[in-house]
């Protein structure tokens, strides 16, 4: 078997869709994360993908050592290319054998799968009334943004108006839902100890990204204040990233991203270093359905996943949704806050290709919001 093409669609709302086909008629799908640079992605899928026509794709390591192995190696516009690549090699591999990939990496370790719903907004509101709405619907776990602009230095009470939104689901739910609460990199480290103090008497879940990965040293600091379970890992790529973080020990839950750590065989791998160091992974999967599809794969396969990130009805999707450009819709459907495992070969999705070829005639810009704080500084969003 051999590749002869490579497609790249651009999908609202803003995903990047890759199909690599090959000469036994067998294709697969796979997905790359947009962010502020859609243009930039699909010009270097391009590039890179000419690199693997002819190539057998059944050989999804050596391609993924060739790719990822240049002299500049790593970033997220090349860790997402080489994912949604290495997610499309399995999809065809798994088709081949007819098996889903998770069957090919050790079968199954479990009968289904935790799922949470987010709440809020980037700006977070009417939580309660989303929360009780999850609750209804069956959902075990919601998760949802800490706080809005927030300064080096800010005032308490922004503090303890995110406080207040956590504590009006739990006076309302009790501990019948889960609360994961996303600091989004938005605090700075000053606030981080006061935000994460304030917030432990309320028993979140974990808290997400408490700092920047690039300050990632005072992830033990704020471990020293509070015993929360800490959250981090979607914004790096490859398990040489996650080195300080396990050799740390403060980092309770990665959550590796399958469309921009390397794919689907590279958090598997990321997975089982964070299972060596008694960690938990949570998957990071808040975009679209080809990149939830292939999280499945490796959720269904990985014993110390515990709860898997899911995109449906989030606040990105303005327009479109995940299931607007699948046919098995039901591969995507919550049953008590669960997901069943998938069933069909490959990554198990069944993509519409007419319709994301319709909608990709529409072109995607987008861009993550520009925030500024109460002075015109640069705010984190």
């Amino acid at each position: 078997m051999k590749i002869t093409d490579i497609k790249v669609y651009k999908v609202k709302p803003r995903w990047i869709f890759i199909k690599i086909s090959t000469d036994e008629g067998i294709d697969g799908w796979g997905e790359m994360i947009s962010g502020t640079k859609t243009e930039t992605v699909v010009a270097g899928a391009y590039e890179m993908g000419k690199r693997i026509i002819g190539r057998n794709p059944m050989e999804i390591e050596r391609i993924w050592q060739e790719l990822h192995r240049s002299f500049f190696r790593g970033g997220p516009i090349n860790g997402t290319i080489v994912s949604g690549i290495e997610m499309a090699l399995w999809d065809i591999k798994g088709k081949y054998y007819n098996a889903p990939v998770y069957e090919l990496l050790g079968g199954a370790v479990r009968d289904n799968i935790m799922v949470y719903s987010w709440i809020g907004g980037d700006r977070p509101d009417e939580v309660v009334e989303s929360a009780l709405d999850r609750l209804d619907r069956g959902f075990k776990a919601v998760k949802m943004n800490a706080t809005e602009e927030l300064h080096y230095i800010d005032s308490f009470k922004k503090v303890q108006e995110v406080v207040d939104r956590v504590a009006s689901i739990r006076n309302k739910v009790g501990y019948d839902l889960e609360i994961g609460v996303d600091f989004h990199g938005r605090v700075h480290k000053p606030m981080a100890k006061v935000l994460a103090k304030e917030l432990e008497p309320y028993k979140p879940m974990f808290l997400e990204e408490v700092v920047l990965p690039e300050n990632e040293e005072h992830f033990a600091e704020i471990a020293q204040h509070v015993a929360t379970p800490l959250a981090t890992g979607e914004r790096l790529y490859t398990r040489w990233q996650f080195k300080n973080i396990f050799k740390q020990g403060a980092i309770d839950i990665i959550q590796p991203d399958v469309a921009l750590v390397g794919g689907i065989l590279e958090t598997r791998k990321i997975a089982a270093m964070a299972e060596a160091y008694d960690m938990a992974v949570a998957p990071h999967a808040p975009y679209g359905p080809i990149a939830l599809a292939a999280t499945l794969q490796v959720d269904a396969c990985t014993p110390n996943v515990f709860i898997q990130e899911q995109s449906l009805g989030i606040h990105y999707n303005k327009g479109f949704d995940l299931l607007d450009f699948v046919k098995n819709k039901e591969m995507f459907q919550y049953k008590d806050g669960f997901v069943e495992l998938p069933t069909k070969p490959g990554l198990g999705i069944e993509m519409n290709e007419e319709f994301v070829e319709e909608i990709a005639q529409e072109g995607l810009i987008w861009t993550n919001p520009m925030w500024k704080n109460y002075d015109g500084t640069i705010a984190e969003w």
